[in-house]
């Protein structure tokens, strides 16, 4: 039988049992869209939580500063510790697996431009904390090395702060007045979308060198003079990470009396093993989402395969017919196999089309769907197709095994 003969034979039996064959043709078709739409929408989320952890900064460690929980260095559990505004120097120093050591300074300010006014909040750090946050700028420039040694007067805006001040209008060359001290603002900060923060969302702020922050705002009582909030810091890299961390515990406890091991002295929001520990969601995730579309598509392999074993039982007759006139094993297997594998790659070109179709869809509605990921489309197709060719040959080789006598005795 030539591959003419067996493609009109597949059809007319197909159509013979159309019912049948359109019940199967969409249980793979619906397999393949819900394999498609979960594994979108699982890449789609891991994409959107790494994408939020690269926006609010990379590899950054913010370590706060609050109340002992142990007694140690001769001083009393339970008491305030600040960081002061020259700890980072010599945290820096100490600290060579550390690549930046910041103070971080912010307060909620009174703002005005002579267009609007509002409390917003004011945060003074060192130029490199718009590379470890990611402020990046639209418009003009952050504040430099230069701005920050001689303490200038000069704003970087985030994008909301921006349009509430200034609506549509340049802002750049502008003066603001903040307490009533003038600055002029350098640069805009490109929009970022930020679901974390410690102080703020980065668009709602007003960024200006550290020793502008604090000559001009610093924190008042009862805070103790000269305290910063927090300090930021960064490693050379995620080998260094954890020698990172020891250091900046060590250096900050012997500065403030206090034990390293204490977690409540010195907390830390962790960037790093936040990541670590999104990419363990994201990876278990994923195999938990692969191993539900395995399932779906060996159950689509079990549907093909019981419509086969149904179609080998009724065609038992025709199939004994066939032998007894001189028809090979492996024609009779080359038929049920075909029958098969046209059965499912039908359903497989449409459940790839309808899937694309439906991914597109589930894009416009949902956030966080990355639905056209063509890796995703040729697993599917491959794994379906070795599942389909296992299901199809186990029919095709129990037809080749009839005995032609008792299939011609079948009624």
């Amino acid at each position: 039988m030539n591959f003419t003969d067996l493609l009109r034979d597949t059809v007319a039996t197909l159509w013979a049992h159309k019912r049948r064959t359109l019940l199967t043709m969409f249980g793979i078709a619906w397999g393949i869209i819900s394999i498609t739409i979960m594994v979108a929408a699982g890449e789609g989320l891991g994409d959107g939580i790494q994408k939020n952890q690269q926006t609010f900064g990379k590899d950054v460690m913010i370590v706060f500063a609050g109340r002992t929980s142990m007694q140690a260095g001769g001083m009393r559990s339970g008491r305030l510790i600040r960081w002061l505004e020259d700890d980072y120097i010599q945290v820096a120093k100490e600290a060579p697996a550390c690549k930046y050591v910041m103070p971080e300074l912010g307060n909620n300010v009174q703002v005005h431009s002579l267009f609007n006014s509002g409390t917003i909040q004011v945060v003074g750090a060192l130029p490199p904390f718009s590379e470890i946050r990611s402020v990046a700028p639209a418009q003009g420039r952050f504040y430099n090395d230069e701005d920050n040694a001689e303490a200038r007067n000069v704003a970087f805006l985030g994008s909301d702060t921006k349009k509430q001040l200034f609506a549509d209008r340049d802002a750049l060359g502008q003066t603001i007045w903040m307490s009533g001290i003038p600055y002029v603002v350098i640069g805009v900060m490109k929009s970022k979308e930020q679901n974390s923060s410690y102080d703020g969302f980065d668009t709602r702020k007003v960024f200006i060198p550290f020793n502008s922050m604090r000559r001009d705002f610093p924190n008042k009582p009862p805070a103790i003079e000269h305290s910063v909030d927090r300090l930021l810091v960064a490693p050379w890299s995620l080998e260094t990470h954890m020698d990172c961390v020891h250091q900046i515990r060590r250096t900050l406890g012997r500065l403030h009396h206090f034990d390293p091991r204490d977690e409540e002295a010195a907390g830390i929001w962790d960037t790093v093993k936040n990541a670590q520990a999104n990419r363990m969601i994201i990876v278990g995730m994923e195999i938990f989402m692969g191993a539900v579309g395995i399932a779906t598509l060996f159950l689509g392999g079990l549907s093909v395969m019981n419509v086969m074993l149904v179609s080998v039982r009724e065609r038992t007759r025709e199939i004994g017919v066939r032998m007894a006139l001189g028809a090979q094993p492996s024609s009779v297997l080359k038929l049920v196999l075909g029958h098969g594998l046209i059965l499912v790659g039908v359903g497989l070109v449409l459940g790839l089309v309808f899937a694309y179709v439906a991914a597109g869809f589930a894009k416009s509605l949902v956030v966080g769907v990355n639905p056209h990921d063509p890796v995703t489309y040729v697993a599917t197709a491959a794994v379906l197709g070795a599942i389909a060719l296992l299901a199809s040959y186990i029919p095709a080789r129990r037809a080749t095994r009839i005995d032609p006598l008792i299939a011609l005795r079948t009624e």
